[in-house]
């Protein structure tokens, strides 16, 4: 037997049977409150989670035998790092697995805000028929700036290749991707020429808040903006800011910055003017954090990180 690997979060079942062939004892902790994890993981070689639980240091340094953690996803913002890295534990996450149906729901809410499809769907409904009302915009000729290039930006952009529009992409830490279908360039590039601004980036120090009142001031067009990464990259202010004076068209959130670690309690938490705004905005087009979640994601997501973990631990 290879060790212990506890279950934290609920994930496909392909993970445990994978790591169960291969000889390691899969424990389910999926319904254990919280508070009473880190007294029952002290032993773990393995942890699998989502973001039920924050992995501090304080955690991970009762658990002497740690060899890896398991991020079903891309995030890693619940993880201590830097304690990893220092105490050779391994980190995985599978940002593959997700990739396409983040791209594909990126595009579904960008064509369902240009075209007015849910306010037309939700006044059909009321008995209203308001053809003038609801007349969209087409993508093509428009230029797209995605910020981001990693798996999640990379497939939205080939979800584009159909469409007659310009792609710009941007990332801090990756050159030479620019193709036939792709412009590398610079932030200021997006912030002059693009008409959709989406945001592919992770949370970390260098990004809550990427989007603020400077990034706007500094983008030259009206736009629609896109965030399907993580809910703190957007300053809510600035983009109500930006709503209210029409400088963003319009925008399409999947995620947004007042979310809790356990999205379920979202709606328990008191909300700001600026959630209200969003709530009532015919201009704004809002997604429970689910770009991600598809039915073939959930299996391709367990079964990435099932691949990295035996292929790391094979000799």
């Amino acid at each position: 037997m290879k060790g212990k690997v506890y279950f934290i979060d609920t994930v496909h079942p392909i993970l445990e049977e994978r790591l169960t062939m291969c000889g390691y004892q899969c424990i389910d902790l999926t319904k254990t409150p919280v508070v009473e994890l880190p007294s029952k993981i002290q032993d773990a070689c393995g942890l699998v989670i989502r973001s039920r639980i924050t992995l501090s240091k304080e955690i991970m340094s009762q658990c002497p035998d740690l060899q890896f953690i398991a991020r079903s996803g891309s995030g890693l913002e619940n993880i201590d790092v830097s304690f990893c890295n220092e105490h050779n534990i391994q980190l995985f996450n599978s940002p593959e697995g997700n990739k396409n149906a983040v791209a594909e729901h990126a595009l579904g809410m960008l064509l369902s805000l240009l075209n007015k499809i849910v306010k037309s769907n939700q006044e059909i409904r009321l008995g209203i028929w308001d053809r003038e009302g609801n007349r969209g915009e087409e993508l093509d000729g428009k230029t797209i700036g995605i910020i981001g290039y990693g798996n999640n930006g990379a497939a939205f952009a080939k979800k584009l290749r159909g469409f007659d529009v310009k792609v710009m992409a941007y990332d801090k830490y990756k050159n030479g991707f620019g193709d036939h279908f792709v412009q590398e360039c610079t932030l200021q590039a997006i912030q002059e020429q693009a008409d959709v601004i989406s945001f592919h980036i992770p949370q970390n120090k260098e990004t809550v808040h990427f989007f603020n009142d400077e990034f706007l001031h500094n983008c030259h067009k009206n736009h629609f903006l896109l965030n399907l990464s993580r809910g703190k990259i957007v300053d809510t202010s600035a983009l109500v800011q930006g709503l209210r004076s029409n400088k963003i068209k319009g925008a399409c959130l999947d995620v947004l910055e007042y979310e809790k670690s356990s999205f379920e309690s979202f709606f328990d938490q008191e909300h700001s003017d600026d959630f209200r705004y969003l709530l009532e905005s015919e201009r704004v087009l809002l997604s429970p954090h689910i770009a991600g979640w598809t039915v073939e994601s959930y299996f391709k997501l367990s079964n990435v990180l099932a691949d990295k973990i035996i292929s790391c631990f094979s000799a």
